[in-house]
């Protein structure tokens, strides 16, 4: 099964807008769409030193981590993972079974609010998500089985049908 459907630009640029809206919003530094393997589609914000390749792959890990614990307690319901800092706090929210958005904020914006405005980039981030997945349901993306050492072959053009 693959992770993300195809993409095209103009679904990015949907997803873009939507998660600059959402920054514009709640006064988030930075917000990243990851894929399930932990890779990062599309961004919005200053990332500044953050390294968002190795953000990425810790905030999919984790957030997989957290479900592997949900499920043996037997609680399904897990869609947010928090971490609280002094000056930066985290924010990791499940976009269905597409991959999170991974959310930096300063640290004195209260949780609350950036979940208040996350509902709405999460909602349009996932219908963009479904609208892509449903032009091409058999065809997609997993970009955990991508060798980063040569990811020429998942790039290379197909030949029209």
């Amino acid at each position: 099964m693959f992770t993300l459907p195809l993409l095209i630009s103009e679904d990015i640029a949907a997803m873009d807008a939507a998660m600059g809206d959402f920054i514009a919003d709640s006064g988030a530094r930075l917000v990243l769409f990851i894929d399930c393997g932990g890779f990062i589609v599309t961004r919005q914000g200053d990332s500044g030193d953050i390294d968002t390749a190795t953000l990425g792959a810790l905030a999919a890990n984790s957030f997989a981590a957290t479900q592997a614990i949900a499920k043996i307690i037997e609680d399904h319901s897990v869609s947010s993972l928090y971490q609280q800092g002094e000056e930066t706090s985290l924010l990791i929210l499940s976009v269905g079974d597409f991959g999170f958005l991974a959310v930096v904020f300063p640290a004195e914006i209260g949780v609350g609010s950036v979940k208040y405005y996350a509902e709405d980039v999460v909602g349009r981030v996932s219908r963009q998500l479904t609208g892509a997945r449903a032009r091409a349901p058999d065809q997609g993306l997993d970009l955990s089985a991508l060798n980063i050492a040569d990811a020429a072959p998942l790039f290379r053009r197909r030949a029209a049908p």
